[in-house]
Parts: structure tokens; sequence; C-alpha cells
């Protein structure tokens, strides 16, 4: 359901949504491109300056944004984050849960427990946290989506990939559940995309020999999700861009 507001060309406007990892990579790409049909969007990571630079360059192209620095990995980062946000909107009709940690590849038996801690924290509990802290506010928009950013690797297990698989996998199973939990209750539907390989700097850490021009831009991934949301999805949703 479109906002009364909303216009072919900005069909978007009047709704609000928040986008996390929004300074680089594809939550950047997707923030602005939510902007650009007319959302006012919430740009979430942990450092100002770079939100700052994605923030000019919505508005240079005519949207609307606000920064919202903040670490999701601190115990009460999400929570204040909820309160801010939801002391000055009434409701978030978009979710985009984007940032993740990205362990470093290595046999099960040799995972780092740090890095592992901080990738369960930022991929697993912050998640949690977000649905946790925003369900208020999704619940009063009239056509709530929540989407969430995943990898092959959370369905289908691959050597070296343990630690970053299993936060994933715990990542879908979070969302999966939320979304049938309040399938009968609320108008929030939720999908989970998988990107497929993007240029992103997370793609150069995972495969650093590989040509980045040899994989897609995040604008692509950007452009699927804004058309999915103008979709009517069924809930739990899971799609992969440009499978081949």
């Amino acid at each position: 359901m479109t906002d009364a507001t909303s216009t072919p060309e900005k069909p978007l406007a009047g709704q609000l949504a928040l986008v996390t990892g929004a300074s680089r990579g594809i939550g950047a790409a997707t923030a602005k491109a939510l902007a650009a049909q007319g959302a006012h969007v919430i740009l979430v990571a942990r450092t100002a300056k770079d939100l700052e630079a994605v923030e000019e360059q919505i508005f240079e192209a005519g949207g609307t944004a606000t920064i919202a620095p903040v670490d999701l990995a601190e115990a009460d980062g999400i929570a204040r984050l909820a309160t801010a946000i939801s002391g000055r909107w009434n409701a978030l009709d978009i979710l985009v849960i984007n940032a993740a940690g990205f362990p470093t590849l290595t046999p099960v038996w040799q995972i780092d427990a740090r890095e592992f801690n901080q990738a369960l924290t930022l991929n697993v509990l912050a998640t949690q946290a977000l649905l946790a802290g925003f369900d208020g506010m999704l619940r009063k928009s009239r056509d709530a989506r929540v989407i969430g950013l995943t990898s092959s690797v959370g369905a289908s297990p691959r050597a070296y990939w343990g630690a970053y698989g299993a936060t994933k996998a715990a990542f879908e199973n979070l969302l999966s559940s939320y979304a049938q939990e309040v399938r009968n209750t609320a108008s929030i539907r939720v999908a989970i995309v998988d990107p497929g390989a993007t240029r992103t700097k997370m793609r150069a850490k995972a495969y650093p020999g590989e040509n980045p021009e040899s994989v897609k831009p995040p604008e692509v991934v950007a452009e699927r999700i804004v058309a999915l949301l103008g979709e009517q999805f069924s809930s739990p949703h899971r799609e992969r861009v440009n499978q081949d």
C-alpha cells in the first residue's frame, strides 16, 4: 500500500525508511535509491563523516535523509536509536538490515573467538535488537516491510566460511520466525535478499584476487530492493539477485 502523498514518480513519498550499514556499498546505494523514490531515509552506521557524504549525495539529488551515527554492536546503541527515532516519527515503513560483520575465513577449528563473537553480536544479536526496538513503529505502518541482506552461505554451508555462515543462518532464522509471528497480527512483511556477487568491501576481503569489475555494482542490488518493495510478496520471502 502506497502513502496518500505518493506519485508514480515518487512511489515511496511520505514513507520513512531506515537503512543500517548505510555509509557504503549496498547500504549506501539502497539508501540513495529509496530517497530517489521519495522516502525519507534514516542513515545508520558507525562513522558520522561517511554518513554525511551519503546524506549530501541524497540532498543533491533532491531527496531527504537524516543521519544517525551509532555502533549497532554497542549494548544500548539500538535502544537509544529506537527511542530517538520513535520520539520524532510515528511509524516506520521500511527497515533494511544490511550492516554485517565478516570474520576471517578459516577452518572451523581455527575460528578466532573474538572475531566470531563480534560477528555474532552484529549479525545476530543486533538483528534481534532492531526487530525488538522497531516492532512498535513497524506495526503503526499501513504496509511495513523488513528487508534483510543475507549470504548464500547462510543456507548452503561452505568450507572455511563456517563463522560467517553460522551467523547468517541465525540471521535468516530470526527474520523468518519474526515474519511468521507477525503475519496475522500486523501489516508487516519480511523479505530475505541474497545480493549474490556484488562489488563491495566485504567481497574484496573474501576474494582479494578478484577483478571488482567482474561483478555487479551495489546499485543493481539497490534497484532490485526498491522494486521488491513495490511488490506484494509473500512473507517470509527469499530471493537471490542475479542468480546464475
